[in-house]
This record gives structure tokens, C-alpha cells and sequence, in this order.
């Protein structure tokens, strides 16, 4: 029986083609090839995995430290535990005297064993009645050195100064005066080294410092006493001290962590920090022809009369606390700087240098 279906018409050109029926599954197509992977794409993948691996052990291992870890700790990294923050609230009327603070700095240094590194030498240290100039008077007295010590006014704390420098069995003397006085620089140095019976190392070290919040307040008194004992001091005494000294002597400066960074509140006292690191540098230059070598120190905070007589005693408690190791310096863990600086069997090689002491990177 022939079929009653008429065979479809062919689509007139221009038309569009009918549609097929649905079937139900879906049309394929084709996926475009893929070229093979190179070796280098091979690699890649793997060091990418790698590198997934390493992020995910590390993002593990961050996590189980949590709370643990406190960047506000102070760091201990000595060989005794030292004071940490707060110290005492306390502040001091000026120059301030060491016997008068609450937590009395360290500068026994109990744990230093001399062994003759300056034996005979002859030492004057500036500030030496308290703070860093009286760890180092000690140190220096237990390597052998006889110490003049030069101090403005604190005739107490200059006296306990000078029975700890003869408590290590070297001879102590005492010069009260102000190094801005050229004149009694030129003296007091003549005398010492008369005394001592020559003169092998310098440490400039006295220093003046008052915070003042804007420039506006800072007066022409307060940068006169700054600039002249801080810098005028040194050159005065530096230019005592050279008809004294000959080849093997040294010159050392108290330098500050401020000269590398500033200080908003201390713009005299870090300008004259900053001074003392060029004048290191310079006269070390200057004096290398004679033997004689200059470097300085650049400690951090460090735990003295100098801080509580200069701030307010709610932030002399806080003294410290933001630098990298948390808390301040003890005088004792500054002083074996200087030691290492005046040695000529240690540093005879060493000139020209600010040494950073300051607890980290960033004091």
C-alpha cells in the first residue's frame, strides 16, 4: 500500500533550514584538540604545586603558634635576667643623681671576666658618675686602666664611681666641671694626665638632653646648653686630650640610636647625636696619620639618670617598652662596646666606626 506522506519540500535558497526533531540527548560537539604538554609546562604545574604545599604547611604551622606569640615581650638574651617595663614612675630633678632612683642601673657587670685587654692604659671618661660613663669606667678599670672621671656636679655618685673603678684595684681621680667650658677642658685634661701619668683613651660621653614637644617652644638657652655640651663638649675635649695622646690611643664618643632615626620630641639633642657621628667619622680621617683611631658608640635606650630627669614620670614608666628587644639597656650591657673599642689587641683595625647597640634594627 503506498505511503499518503508527501516527501517534504527542499528549503527555498534564503530560508532557513527546519529544525530536527528533539531526541532527548543532548547534540556533542567536538572539543578542540589539545597540543601535548611540553616538559617546561610540566614543571611549572609541579613547582606550583610545590609552592601550594609550602603555603598550606606554613599557614598550619602560623596558626598553631595563636595567642603564643606576643611581640610585646622583652627579650632576655644575656647571661642574667635584666629590668623590663614598667620601670619605676619616677622623675628626677636635674642633672640627676643615680643614688636617687628607685631601680638602681646596673653596672657591675658580674658576669664580665677582665684579661688585661687595657692593662697600664690611662682612661678619662666624661658623665662618668653615673650611667653608661660609670659601667665603663668599671670595665675599663677591670681590664687594667686607671680612670679619671669627669662629671658635672653629682659629687655622690661620682664617689661611688670612684670606689668601684679602686674596688678592681686601679686609681680613680675626680674633676667636677662643665665640658662647654673650654677653658676647664683644657685644664682638668692637663691635670688628669698629669695624674695618671699620661693619657692612652678618651670616651666623650657627657650629654644633655629635655624633650620639647614643638620647635616653637625649644629657646635659644635650652639649644645653647644642648648643642654645647653634647657637640661643643667633644671637640673641646677631644682637642685637650691630643697632646696627650700618641700612637695606639684612642678616641671613643657616645653617639645615639637617635642620629640614625630621629627623635620628634628631641630635635636639639638627636641633631647633636647625629654631629657626633659625623665628627667620629671626620677626625677619624683627620688622626689615622698619628695612630690614634675614633669611633663612637650608638647605644639605644639604656636605663640611666638621664631619661627620669628629663620626662614626666608616667612615660619614664613606659621607658623602653617600644624598642625591639621591649625594655631598656642596662648601663653593663653597653659599657664592653667601649672595652672593645679602646683595646688595641681587639680593634687595632677598627676606625671611623658608629657601633649600633641598641637591642635590634630599629632601637
Amino acid at each position: 500500500m503506498a505511503s499518503s506522506r508527501k516527501p517534504a519540500k527542499k528549503a527555498a535558497r534564503g530560508e532557513a533550514a527546519p529544525r530536527a526533531p528533539k531526541t532527548g540527548k543532548a547534540r556533542k560537539t567536538a572539543a578542540p584538540a589539545k597540543a601535548p604538554a611540553s616538559a617546561a609546562a610540566r614543571t611549572g604545574e609541579a613547582v606550583a604545586r610545590r609552592q601550594r604545599g609550602l603555603q598550606e604547611k606554613a599557614r598550619a604551622a602560623n596558626a598553631a603558634i595563636g595567642d603564643s606569640k606576643k611581640k610585646d615581650k622583652p627579650v632576655q638574651a644575656g647571661a642574667r635576667r635584666q629590668p623590663v617595663p614598667p620601670m619605676p614612675a619616677q622623675h628626677l630633678d636635674k642633672p640627676g643623681r643615680e643614688r636617687d632612683l628607685r631601680e638602681s642601673p646596673r653596672f657591675e657587670a658580674p658576669d664580665y671576666r677582665g684579661s688585661g685587654k687595657l692593662e697600664g692604659m690611662k682612661a678619662i671618661v666624661t658623665g662618668a658618675d653615673s650611667g653608661i660613663g660609670r659601667a665603663v669606667a668599671v670595665l675599663f678599670a677591670r681590664e687594667g686602666a686607671d680612670v679619671a672621671v669627669f662629671y658635672l656636679s653629682e659629687h655622690g655618685d661620682a664617689e661611688a664611681t670612684a670606689r668601684a673603678v679602686e674596688a678592681e684595684g686601679r686609681t680613680c681621680y675626680l674633676h667636677p666641671g662643665d665640658v662647654k667650658d673650654s677653658r676647664f677642658c683644657k685644664r682638668a685634661v692637663d691635670k688628669a694626665a698629669r695624674q695618671l701619668g699620661g693619657l692612652d683613651i678618651l670616651v666623650n660621653n657627657a650629654a644633655f638632653q629635655q624633650h620639647v614637644e614643638r620647635l616653637e617652644d625649644l629657646g635659644d638657652a635650652q639649644l645653647d646648653e644642648t648643642l654645647g655640651t653634647n657637640i661643643g663638649g667633644y671637640f673641646h675635649m677631644a682637642r685637650a686630650a691630643l697632646p696627650h695622646m700618641g700612637e695606639g690611643a684612642s678616641i671613643i664618643n657616645t653617639g645615639s640610636e637617635t642620629a640614625l632615626f630621629g627623635s620628634k620630641a628631641l630635635l636639639d639633642y638627636s641633631a647633636t647625636k647625629g654631629a657626633i657621628h659625623a665628627f667620629t667619622m671626620s677626625l677619624a680621617g683627620q688622626l689615622l696619620p698619628r695612630g690614634i683611631r675614633v669611633n663612637a658608640v650608638a647605644p639605644g635606650p639604656v636605663w640611666t639618670p638621664l631619661n627620669p630627669a628629663d620626662r614626666e614620670a608616667a612615660d619614664v614608666a613606659r621607658f623602653g617598652a617600644d624598642s625591639d628587644m621591649g625594655r631598656p639597656a642596662q648601663p653593663e650591657e653597653i659599657s664592653p662596646a667601649y672595652v672593645f673599642l679602646a683595646s688595641p689587641v681587639m680593634s687595632s683595625y677598627v676606625n671611623g666606626v658608629v657601633l649600633p647597640v641598641m637591642g635590634g634594627p630599629r632601637g
